[in-house]
């Protein structure tokens, strides 16, 4: 298995970032920010971990010290950064502080608990804060092409779930019964971690974020299956793909063909230089000319990789003009309460002159006979 993604350029590259934003230094504390800048997965605990980032000088991290043995053995030990590690008695707040005696203006991370991040203004009652994220946004959302073969790899391993999902899905299981053999798939064809599955069978599926339940898989039921995890590089995978238990009802069929063509012009429109929201526009256009405008009721997609959900968001009102390395979703779906619904999901990258999908299994309506 590949070990995770990291690069040291990133910490240069964020100080240089947080100099542009007219930050002095950026406090970043356990999350994704932390995982992309080191390769540390620090578990967010009451004990402060932060990563500082200092504009104008060399980076250093603080963390308990009964934590840096493990600071010390991930990624982050091998990228010759100064390791603080502090002893119960003492404030590691006030630490950073003294290490900063100048600063005017600091990026807290984004996911920054609250309770640090009133401990950190009262450590520093000078400097204002603002989040990191406006520094770093930038960075994250343009995949290098190392980032771009974790993704890739990612959705390969997802992709040979949705293969397998015969198996999981047959009437008289349950769908909670079916998400747990579904969840052992996902590690077992090459994630670490398991960030969501979601069996939505019959009327379920009308909810697009049900996840399992205890109703019973029937004969006739449409399935949406929505799943996705986190490999050893650190990469996130992601892919909705529709099943039907025998031949659904006429009506399910003629509005998933509609999705379907609502995906590809999606997919269609998605490249270099256009706005993200004249994707979700692609998509929701042909969903209203069919007279289903009013069962779309999200956002065409997200953007990907060290978390499942992170910028550019594929949706109205976002501007961002697409660039190569960019990756996100693309999954429309139709919604009818108490009935079923449907939603088909690729991850995606703009290229220099379109996009790659990085799910490759067929996007058709699967029907599986008991």
């Amino acid at each position: 298995m590949t070990g995770r993604v990291t690069d040291p350029d990133r910490l240069s590259q964020a100080a240089k970032a947080a100099g542009a934003a007219d930050l002095d230094a950026l406090l970043v504390t356990p999350g994704p920010d932390l995982r992309w800048l080191t390769g540390y997965d620090a578990l967010p605990l009451e004990r402060l971990t932060a990563l500082v980032v200092d504009a104008s000088g060399a980076p250093f991290l603080v963390a308990p010290r009964l934590e840096v043995p493990a600071v010390m053995a991930s990624p982050a030990g091998g990228l010759g950064i100064e390791v603080l590690g502090w002893e119960e008695t003492e404030d590691p707040y006030s630490l950073i502080a003294s290490r900063l005696p100048a600063v005017r203006r600091v990026g807290v991370a984004d996911r920054m608990w609250a309770e640090q991040l009133m401990r950190f203004r009262a450590a520093m009652p000078g400097a204002e804060q603002s989040l990191a994220g406006a520094a770093l946004r930038d960075l994250r959302v343009r995949k290098s092409p190392a980032e771009v073969d974790a993704l890739r790899r990612a959705g390969q391993a997802i992709d040979r779930v949705h293969r397998r999902m015969a198996q999981f899905l047959q009437p008289g299981r349950t769908e909670r019964e079916a998400g747990a053999e579904i969840a052992r798939a996902i590690l077992d064809e090459g994630h670490v971690r398991v960030d969501f599955v979601i069996v939505g069978s019959g009327p379920n599926g009308a909810s697009p974020h049900h996840e399992v339940s205890d109703r019973v898989l029937e004969p006739g039921d449409p399935v949406v299956v929505d799943i996705g995890g986190t490999t050893a590089e650190g990469y996130c995978s992601d892919c909705t793909r529709m099943y039907c238990l025998g031949e659904p009802e006429t009506d399910f069929r003629t509005y998933f063909l509609v999705l379907l063509e609502a995906q590809q012009a999606a997919c269609a429109q998605a490249g270099p230089g256009v706005s993200a929201e004249s994707v979700d526009a692609a998509a929701r256009a042909v969903i209203a000319e069919a007279g289903y405008g009013g069962a779309f009721i999200h956002r065409t997609g997200h953007g990907i990789g060290v978390e499942s959900h992170e910028d550019p968001y594929i949706v109205a009102g976002n501007e961002t003009l697409l660039e190569p390395g960019m990756a996100f979703s693309i999954e429309p779906g139709i919604y009818q309460p108490g009935r079923h619904g449907a939603r088909i999901e690729d991850i995606v990258v703009v290229t220099g002159d379109g996009i790659e999908r990085l799910n490759v299994t067929d996007r058709d309506l699967v029907v599986l006979e008991g």
